[in-house]
Parts: C-alpha cells; structure tokens; sequence
C-alpha cells in the first residue's frame, strides 16, 4: 500500500523546532511538535517502567478500587504506562493522547505485554467529540496537564474531563511541584516520575509563564518542553470553579499534601455533589 504524503511525514524524524527565542514560545497549539518521533522512542529511557512502579506502589490502583472505579479514561497515556498498568489489575481502559507518535508507542508496549490498547488520538478541548461513552475515572497524569497555556484552554479541558465522567465520576490529575521551582529553585532528585538512569530531566527557564525543561539522554541528544508552571492552589481553585467538588490533594503519593518540597503532587476530585442539607421551613 502506497503511504499518503500526510503518513509518511508522521514516520519522519525530524528536530524539535522553537524558533529564534524558545522562551517565548507559550502555546498550547505546540504540544503536539514537542513530541517528535526521536524524542518519543526515548521516552522509557527517561520513566524506566520498573522504577516507576516501585516508586508509585498501588497508590493509583488503591485510589481507583476504593472509589469502585470500573471504566477508566487516561487522558495522557503517553507510553502506555499507567493504562497498561490499570489493564493488568482488572480496570476495563481507554488510551488517549495528543501525540500520534505516543499512541503508536503505547499500543507498541501494550502488545510487548499481551494486551491490546484501545487507543484514541484526541485533542482534551474537544475530548468529547472524539472518545463516547462515560467513565467512572478520568485519570490525567504524568505532569500532562501544563501543556496547557491559557486559561481558557484549562478550563475547556477540565470541563471535558468533567463531562465524560459518570455522575459520581472522579478526576485524578497530577502536576509538578512548581510553587517549589518558582519560589525555591528547582532540586528535584526524580524520585517518582523520571526514574531513568544516565537520564537528566531540569528546567533551564523559569518563569510565572514558563518552565522550559530540558530532557538530556546517554548518547548526547537533548530534547526540551515548554510547560506552564501551575500553582498547586491554582489547579485546586479551577478544578472546583469548574464543578468538581471534595478535591483531595496527595504530595509524593503521601496522605498529605503538606509535606516539605514534594516532587508531585496528585489531585483527586469528584464529580458527586454532597447531599444538601434540608432547608428549614419558616412561617411568615
């Protein structure tokens, strides 16, 4: 079968491009570049699957079952990780990504290990128009969220998230600690999410607007994101303004979120109102 000029230019290689001051660069429109086809096949290099897992535990697992979580959405499969994880401990998953080049690569690793992704390319602005059906939990992990760089842009997704959810669904949504990168400087020791060895993952520009990380690997290429620093107040104030209510927050899959300098933090918010109190009548 002859390839359409479109195909072939997904299968090129090709350099990550920011233009003449990277710096500036703070759109959300960019993400779907930043991804390019070398950087994605280095990708496990920088998560390491096995340390990951060891790192996270059955934290997100525990999370899902305790909430009687069946049907799961993974907003931001990348790789496969976390979908295929969720597979294997029963949970029936859908994979969605942005990149093409990530879905391929999830749907490649699900097959390594006997499992065939339901994968689905998908903007989150227009989640609901490309993925049917609705979910008990919609997961979004793996610092994904900061692709986002406007704020209409978040509160589209979120309403998305929100929408594809089942009446007493949930959001889990995690982010970097950025509060601590702004207001401290950045010292994280890839505890939890970039587990890789011989792989470096650090910010070279920062600001309220920006964190502009670069991705250094063994053989010498370097690959960078732009990425909005959210505030970990911020992420919890929209999630509510949006509808979600009961908003839990975890640093570093602790119980609290008020330990000094996480690396992570995850959000878990519901969908499900409290009852409302009764009201009580009064006579005029």
């Amino acid at each position: 079968m002859t390839k359409t000029k479109n195909q072939e230019s997904l299968l090129e290689y090709r350099e990550q491009d920011y233009g003449a001051d990277p710096s500036q660069v703070r759109d959300t429109n960019k993400y779907t570049d930043e991804y390019v086809r070398g950087f994605v096949e280095k990708w496990d290099n920088l998560i390491d699957w096995d340390q990951r897992a060891k790192s996270e535990g059955s934290f997100f697992i525990e999370e899902l079952r305790k909430r009687g979580a069946k049907r799961v959405l993974d907003v931001a499969t990348g790789t496969g990780f976390h979908s295929i994880r969720l597979i294997e401990a029963g949970f029936d998953v859908v994979s969605v990504d942005g990149s093409p080049y990530m879905l391929a690569k999830a749907f490649e690793n699900g097959r390594k290990r006997g499992h065939v992704l339901r994968t689905r390319h998908a903007d989150w602005r227009w989640l609901n128009r490309d993925v049917l059906g609705r979910f008990d939990a919609v997961i979004c992990l793996g610092n994904s969220f900061t692709h986002l760089f406007s704020e209409r842009d978040r509160r589209k997704a979120l309403a998305e998230f929100y929408a594809a959810l089942k009446h007493d669904g949930f959001l889990v949504l995690d982010q970097r600690n950025y509060d601590g990168i702004l207001d401290n400087g950045f010292n994280s020791k890839h505890k939890y999410y970039y587990c890789g060895d011989q792989v470096t993952a650090e910010p070279e520009h920062v600001d309220e607007g920006l964190c502009r990380f670069k991705y250094s690997f063994e053989d010498g290429s370097e690959y960078h994101l732009n990425m909005f620093p959210l505030r970990v107040d911020y992420t919890r104030r929209i999630m509510n303004e949006v509808g979600f209510q009961n908003i839990t927050t975890v640093a570093d899959f602790k119980e609290t979120f008020k330990e000094e300098d996480p690396d992570f933090y995850v959000h878990i918010a519901e969908k499900s109102y409290d009852s409302l109190p009764e009201i009580q009548g009064s006579n005029a």
